[in-house]
């Protein structure tokens, strides 16, 4: 089972979104009904929703690049040793997600932005998991895994 702290460390997320960790909270449920490879497990991460400011920070510091993006995500383990870990451990963190508000678009369309807010962290739990875009086959493979973790938030 996933579970994901969400914390905010901006405002303007709930000008948007009347509550973006019960947003996401909603959304987690309805995967772990969906997703069941780990039903047996205790999965955790943690979502920061931020800004553009606090982005590029990170993305300086940790990434050597100066500028903003759309999200981050820093796992703590790589695919290989983090299926040994699934296969010894009951409890495993997986390692942390940051999102930047200022680069979600259609914020004036509600199911726009809840859409594009679902493919950020998606995207993000997806790094988590060991899949990365670097190559071409990696990318068709990690859109796909995306796109079914997707299919199984509504």
């Amino acid at each position: 089972m996933i579970k994901i702290n969400i914390i905010s460390n901006n405002k303007n997320w709930f000008i948007y979104i009347k509550n973006p960790s019960n947003f996401i909270q909603k959304k987690v449920k309805n995967l772990n009904k969906k997703f069941k490879k780990y039903k047996k497990k205790q999965i955790y991460c943690t979502i920061l929703l931020s800004g553009s400011s606090e982005i590029k920070k990170l993305n300086k510091k940790f990434r050597n690049k100066n500028k903003s993006t759309d999200v981050l995500s820093f796992p703590f383990y790589n695919k290989n040793d983090l299926k040994l870990k699934l296969k010894k451990e009951k409890e495993l963190y997986l390692g942390d997600i940051i999102i930047n508000l200022n680069k979600i678009k259609n914020k004036k369309n509600k199911q726009k932005f809840e859409f594009e807010l679902n493919k950020l962290w998606i995207h993000g739990l997806t790094h988590l998991f060991g899949y990365d875009h670097k190559r071409d086959r990696d990318f068709f493979n990690m859109s796909k895994i995306e796109k079914k973790f997707i299919s199984y938030l509504n």
